[in-house]
């Protein structure tokens, strides 16, 4: 069995600080040893390039599958060549073994066939699980799915039919809380949420050019003043009531400046000024539409999140939609950290583990990795 998983986790120096992609692959992985089968796991980590390079081996992550399973996770010294093919004869049914990262092979990310037959040759059945590289058509995410018979594992089933479930069947209300630093990386999201929708909130870095589209002062603040045009087109098709933006907003003097913030309303910003986060009047607004909403979908945080002093807004919406008794969708690095940060993850209805997958799947867009399993049957 060929299981693919997105392993890609962050790493400082040899040690894991954030399993959660691990832990979210137990179930799959813990099925298929229950029903007797020889598993051999394979994945990418960071960027490569086509070349080896140790810090990015997998062995640390097979060491810590390891430990969560309890029981061995031999790691293999490649992903393919014919000490690992050896291996992968020898496999007996009830174990496993870990591939060394694929990305350490060029043809892996060029979606080379015959690197993925070299891949399929190892095992008799292919299962994808690794809904954060499905937006990739990659050897061991595409090419390798024409060569194998095919199937979803448990955790791309439930995110296909998490998020599936937020585009196509959400319960009304249906409120989308959208944040982060550009609008130009999530302009498709807006666009198609917007279709979809009861309210769309907008906060982070992004609002800012929703803000300047209105005539409002934003200071020093991060704004895409080429998506003005845009954001004025998106404000004419909804109503204020429909998109919400920050009447509030923290400012200073710069980010290093978090000890002379203060909150002002949105047309009160201080020329050279920096916009850090959302203000409580406009947190108060977000909250009370999210508790009324019965479906919710986070992504991106409402201002600068990476610096405490700015966290405040994103904590609040966390701990808003925590509190809230819809059906609860949360995507996006930021978004997860502060639900981690707080203790409230197991609060979420779903907690999609895919980033830029999670966005492509939530603009619309056709997946490599999904589609080819569809294909499949």
């Amino acid at each position: 069995m060929f299981l693919r998983v997105d392993y890609n986790v962050p790493l400082r120096g040899t040690a894991i600080t954030d399993d959660t992609r691990i832990r979210a692959t137990l179930p799959t992985i813990e099925y298929l040893l229950a029903h007797h089968a020889a598993v051999i796991i394979a994945s990418h980590l960071g960027r490569p390039k086509g070349t080896w390079k140790e810090e990015l081996s997998l062995a640390p992550v097979a060491h810590r599958l390891s430990e969560l399973l309890h029981q061995p996770v031999e790691m293999a010294p490649d992903c393919v060549g014919s000490e690992t093919e050896a291996m992968a004869r020898s496999l007996q049914p009830g174990q496993l073994i870990m591939l060394e990262n694929l990305r350490f092979h060029p043809e892996e990310e060029a979606n080379d066939q015959a690197f993925a037959g070299r891949l399929a040759s190892l095992a008799d059945l292919y299962v994808d699980d690794a809904f954060g590289a499905a937006h990739r058509a990659h050897a061991s995410t595409e090419a390798i799915a024409h060569l194998l018979p095919a199937a979803a594992g448990l955790l791309m089933e439930r995110e296909i039919e998490a998020l599936s479930g937020a585009l196509h069947h959400a319960q009304p209300p249906f409120i989308a809380v959208i944040g982060g630093a550009k609008i130009s990386t999530k302009m498709a999201l807006i666009e198609n949420l917007l279709t979809r929708v009861d309210a769309l909130i907008i906060g982070g870095g992004m609002a800012n050019t929703f803000l300047a589209a209105k005539g409002y002062e934003v200071g020093s603040s991060l704004v895409e003043a080429d998506l003005i045009p845009m954001a004025k087109e998106l404000l004419g098709r909804a109503s204020a009531d429909r998109l919400l933006l920050p009447v509030d907003v923290v400012v200073a003097p710069n980010v290093s400046s978090a000890g002379q913030r203060r909150t002002v309303a949105v047309d009160q910003v201080p020329p050279d000024w920096t916009i850090v986060d959302a203000g409580s009047a406009s947190l108060e607004r977000f909250c009370e539409r999210i508790h009324s909403s019965r479906t919710v979908l986070w992504n991106g945080p409402m201002g600068i999140f990476e610096e405490p002093a700015f966290a405040a807004g994103t904590l609040a919406i966390g701990r808003c939609v925590a509190a809230s008794q819809a059906e609860s969708i949360v995507g996006g690095g930021d978004s997860v950290a502060a639900l981690d940060q707080m203790g409230l993850t197991n609060s979420m209805s779903h907690v999609s583990t895919g980033g830029g997958a999670t966005l492509e799947f939530l603009e619309g867009k056709t997946l490599p990795g999904i589609a080819v399993l569809e294909q499949s049957g």
